[in-house]
């Protein structure tokens, strides 16, 4: 049951309480602790360790850029998108495995980073964006912008009051400049779909987008693509009801990939949708460093959805023998949040994700969420009675 409150509006409430938790920076191995900006312009804090590591992921980003390069080089410069296997017969077999060889080498080097200054294209491409922006006038964006400009929603209230709260201290997001442009982001696509509209947490990954794009109507479209064909449907509605089924199915796989720590938290009764939510709903943003969670969106714009299931579960089974012997929830926050806040080697995280966590297909979390929407949907429909209730005992 929900109860009065959702789970959603939970796990927001814990997300917040559970920074008191979180020890001192001085409690780690290292006494120095160091502040400085990543590539994307956000302060980092941590300590010498934390330092010598983000030094080796950058000499490492400038390696994987080399072998961009090469294949660039070599195969030409949009080799990439030459990855679909055609079924016609005027399709030859030298083609067919051209194009087979492209996309084994294709997942490899994505899952291995792509590099910041191709993120923009890359993305753009794979993601389905480009294709998506083609079916519409060239000045589709624009025109929406002037459109829109001046109106008033409960969407557009939410976002001005979330702008501010949106990485605040970025060098360029938390500026009017910055808000300016993420805002009309957010009110463009609030009236593109309006069962959407704008919910907590989009605001996040479209800052994101921001960054990495380099213009509002890239990052508009990167963001159309994601809620439109990447995720699962609803995820962001006013229910959030495709949210809700993405924990249950989440649930389900801790308890299949994670037995260990599925049967001690729930010894806990610790719901790890307390924590997830925000995970799913940001996809990452707020908990990862963003170099580490750029490496896992170059993942989800590529393989789809079913990896913030394979990242979520890694996450868990990085600190198995932590977790295992927590004595309340207090510490179950503060060890994820710990982890995820230092996880500055993407290469780490991912390793467990598709090595230790083991293939996931689309087909399997299809057949999962379908198998958990009815629930969901009668659990809603329950707190939606419960809170008629109330309102009608109140008056």
């Amino acid at each position: 049951m929900y109860g009065t409150k959702s789970k959603i509006e939970l796990a927001f409430e814990y997300q917040s309480e559970a920074a008191i938790l979180r020890p001192s920076i001085h409690s780690r191995r290292a006494k120095l602790t160091v502040k400085f900006q990543d590539l994307y312009g956000f302060s980092v804090e941590g300590n010498v360790d934390d330092v010598n590591v983000l030094n080796e992921v950058r000499e490492k980003v400038r390696q994987q850029g080399r072998v961009w390069w090469a294949l660039e080089a070599s195969k030409g410069a949009n080799w990439y998108l030459h990855t679909t296997i055609g079924q016609g017969s005027a399709l030859t077999s030298s083609l067919k495995f051209s194009a087979l060889a492209n996309a084994i080498t294709l997942k490899k080097l994505i899952r291995k980073g792509i590099p910041p200054v191709l993120r923009p294209k890359i993305w753009f491409s794979l993601s389905g964006a480009a294709k998506k922006k083609s079916t519409v006038p060239e000045s589709y964006y624009d025109d929406l912008t002037k459109a829109v400009e001046g109106k008033v929603t409960p969407a557009t209230r939410q976002i001005d009051h979330d702008l501010p709260r949106t990485f605040p201290g970025h060098p360029w997001l938390d500026t009017p400049e910055g808000h300016a442009s993420l805002r009309r982001v957010l009110v463009v696509y609030s009236f593109r779909d309006s069962d959407v509209g704008y919910c907590q947490g989009l605001n996040y990954v479209a800052a994101l987008l921001l960054l990495v794009m380099k213009t509002e109507e890239d990052a508009f479209w990167m963001l159309a693509v994601l809620l439109e064909n990447v995720l699962v449907s609803d995820c962001y509605t006013n229910n959030l009801s495709g949210c809700h089924v993405e924990q249950r199915v989440f649930k389900d796989l801790v308890v299949k990939k994670c037995p260990r720590i599925a049967s001690h938290l729930e010894a806990l009764q610790f719901d790890v949708s307390l924590v997830t939510t925000e995970w799913f709903l940001c996809l990452f943003s707020k908990s990862l460093p963003s170099e580490t969670t750029l490496r896992v969106w170059d993942v989800i714009f590529y393989e789809g959805a079913k990896v913030i299931f394979n990242v979520a579960l890694a996450i868990f089974k990085m600190k198995e023998d932590e977790l295992v012997v927590t004595h309340h929830v207090g510490e179950v926050i503060n060890i994820l949040q710990m982890t995820t806040h230092h996880l500055f080697d993407p290469d780490d995280l991912l390793t467990v994700a598709f090595d230790k966590i083991g293939s996931m297909t689309t087909n399997n979390i299809s057949k999962q969420r379908k198998k958990q929407e009815p629930e969901v949907m009668k659990e809603l429909d329950q707190r939606i009675r419960r809170l008629n209730s109330l309102k009608m005992e109140g008056k």
